[in-house]
């Protein structure tokens, strides 16, 4: 039996569901596990470490181009996947990755202009969102609209994955962050592409879960095997779940999405709900640097990854949280789906956004009231002590 064989895949794929579904996670993370040490050795072998800088969260130098193990992995799965030939837009998806890439790991390894960056995100998605399958037409209600122009789906799907992609790069800032969430994102997907009959796509969600799963473990070392995504890993990462994302929202009206009484109406809601945290951290930061007169592209730490590190939360603790937080948002917005209207569940998704935003600004506070003693009263202090020490040492000079 040729395992490669195209009606062979098929017919293990129809007969063993369930079964093929876990070996794609298994295949995924077994992949991801064995690359990513011989990435760690090229890596030290030829000195291409992130270095440390004021903004680190880490405080030794660390390859980050755990994103090459990603698209190895990827193109292997994808590759293998079209042989199912469910969908044509598995082609589409393989050239954005490959661009994407591309752009990342040039910013991986000469840091590229945020120009160079936007431009080759255009380049890949413009292989998703012309892709006919991909194609937005109907909101199905949402807010009393049902049909758009065509032009008008593409540019709210143009700007849905340039989005996500920036917020998803933006929260990998501390270990393990951009997995947890990626992997509750993912999965997410995963469970609703099963349910609605979407097999393709929940294939490409349970492989991204297996590969994030792996590269965890890694992520979070803090030996020789320690590893960063890096851009070439956040830019892919994100494109995947813009792709997933762009899926649910361009799918056929079902009568049932993981629970009864989920209405079509209710997508744009329902990807916002679950893609709260990079969505949330990157709306904060953005009105925050507007509302100091800065460019929003300016770095700080005022990410909320970074006002649980200085709470005192060790980076598994805080991604944990987060990762978390994120699901208690999804489960939320699913138990009330079945019970309020469109618009109130708008006012309900708004609010969770809202006191988010308040919460986090009230710790932020809290942080910097605390340090403010750290960086002003004890070098103050230190001064003083050395000016004494200057003036005893003067005087016994002088009484010598």
């Amino acid at each position: 039996m040729n395992i490669l064989d195209q009606e062979t895949i098929v017919e293990l794929f129809r007969t063993y569901n369930l079964l093929f579904i876990g070996g794609l996670f298994l295949i995924a993370f077994c992949l991801t596990y064995y690359l990513i040490p011989k990435v760690l050795w090229v890596s030290k072998e030829k000195n291409l470490m992130a270095q440390v800088n004021d903004r680190s969260s880490h405080s030794t130098a660390t390859p980050s181009f755990g994103g090459v193990a990603f698209y190895v992995t990827l193109i292997l799965l994808l590759t293998t996947l079209q042989t199912l030939r469910l969908t044509y837009v598995g082609n589409h998806l393989i050239a954005a990755i490959t661009i994407l890439f591309m752009v990342g790991i040039k910013d991986d390894l000469v840091i590229s202009t945020a120009r160079v960056k936007l431009f080759g995100q255009l380049a890949a998605i413009c292989f998703l969102i012309f892709s006919p399958e991909m194609q937005l037409s109907n909101l199905h209600g949402f807010w009393g609209i049902y049909e758009i122009p065509v032009l008008m789906g593409y540019a709210i799907n143009a700007v849905i994955a340039i989005a996500l992609i920036n917020a998803y790069n933006l929260i990998d800032g501390i270990d393990g962050l951009a997995s947890m969430v990626g992997i509750v994102i993912a999965g997410v997907y995963a469970g609703i592409f099963y349910t609605t009959g979407n097999s393709y796509f929940v294939l490409v969600s349970t492989g991204l879960v297996g590969i994030l799963t792996a590269f965890m473990r890694f992520n979070f070392s803090r030996g020789r095997k320690k590893i960063f995504m890096g851009d070439s890993g956040s830019l892919v990462i994100g494109l995947i779940l813009a792709f997933l994302t762009i899926k649910v929202l361009v799918m056929a009206p079902q009568t049932q999405i993981l629970t009864d009484g989920h209405i079509p109406a209710n997508r744009l809601l329902l990807i916002a709900s679950v893609l709260f945290i990079p969505a949330f951290d990157t709306l904060r930061v953005i009105v925050i640097r507007l509302l100091d007169k800065r460019s929003p592209f300016s770095a700080d730490r005022n990410h909320a990854h970074h006002i649980l590190l200085d709470l005192g939360m060790t980076h598994f603790r805080a991604s944990f949280s987060l990762a978390m937080y994120n699901l208690l948002v999804i489960s939320s917005y699913f138990y009330l789906s079945t019970k309020l209207s469109n618009l109130w569940l708008t006012f309900v998704v708004v609010f969770m956004y809202s006191l988010t935003f308040l919460v986090v600004t009230r710790l932020k506070i809290i942080t910097d009231r605390e340090a403010k003693p750290t960086h002003t009263t004890v070098p103050r202090m230190e001064g003083i002590k050395i000016e004494r020490v200057e003036k005893v040492k003067k005087e016994l000079v002088e009484a010598s």
